[in-house]
């Protein structure tokens, strides 16, 4: 389908540890496309990016250069201040690229950047559609509702929602009846994660299917 050799889009979370960098992962492996984690808080173990190359089986060359790694797991406002660095916004302009790109956020949408940036101000920049990966689980109507409610406020387009994690049995329909929005997939907990079962559950999930019909 042709919409995967240009379609650009932002993976934002309505929390942290909702699995952007799984989905995101997803979506690059998926697309063939680009990667970029512009501002990376935390380095323990891996950055982000290199997670997607090791999940993701994507080229190497796909994988584009953070703007901003910083050491400490915290937000990126703060996380430069203990680092004694200060963000450019302007060193977050998107990059240019011939292909899909999808671009993972740091954290939240009311993240502070720096002390009188949010990250959803920053997405607003961009004039990207987003898609939202939210919980599957208790809470995920709050959080979910509210991220769009922000996004909706400011004219962001909204792609639409990856419910991550094991299967609720109401929480879909309900964020679908009161958001109005698609549902792109319920993503399940997989105990394996490797380029083979994301391009099963590529197939399985129907994603271009989906993405097509929302697209279009």
């Amino acid at each position: 389908m042709s919409f995967k050799n240009n379609l650009k889009l932002i993976i934002c979370g309505t929390d942290t540890d909702v699995g952007k960098t799984l989905i995101s992962s997803f979506f690059v492996r998926g697309l063939q496309s680009f990667y970029w984690k512009p501002i990376q808080s935390g380095i323990d173990t891996e950055t982000d990016s290199q997670s997607i190359l090791r999940l993701s089986g994507i080229k190497k060359e796909k994988i584009l250069k953070e703007a901003y790694i910083f050491k400490k797991p915290v937000s990126p406002h703060w996380a430069a201040e203990i680092d004694g660095k200060k963000i450019d916004i302007n060193l977050l302009n998107l990059p240019s690229i011939d292909g899909s790109l999808v671009v993972e956020t740091a954290g939240g949408l009311m993240v502070p950047i720096t002390r009188n940036f949010l990250q959803i101000d920053q997405i607003r920049k961009w004039n990207l559609p987003v898609i939202i990966v939210c919980r599957s689980s208790l809470g995920t109507l709050n959080h979910t509702l509210l991220t769009i409610e922000a996004l909706k406020k400011r004219n962001i387009k909204i792609l639409g929602l990856i419910i991550n994690g094991e299967k609720h049995l109401d929480n879909p329909k309900t964020l679908r009846e009161f958001s109005k929005l698609p549902i792109i997939a319920e993503f399940p907990r997989l105990n394996n994660v490797d380029k083979n079962n994301l391009d099963r559950l590529w197939q399985e999930l129907n994603i271009e299917k989906n993405l097509a019909s929302i697209i279009n």
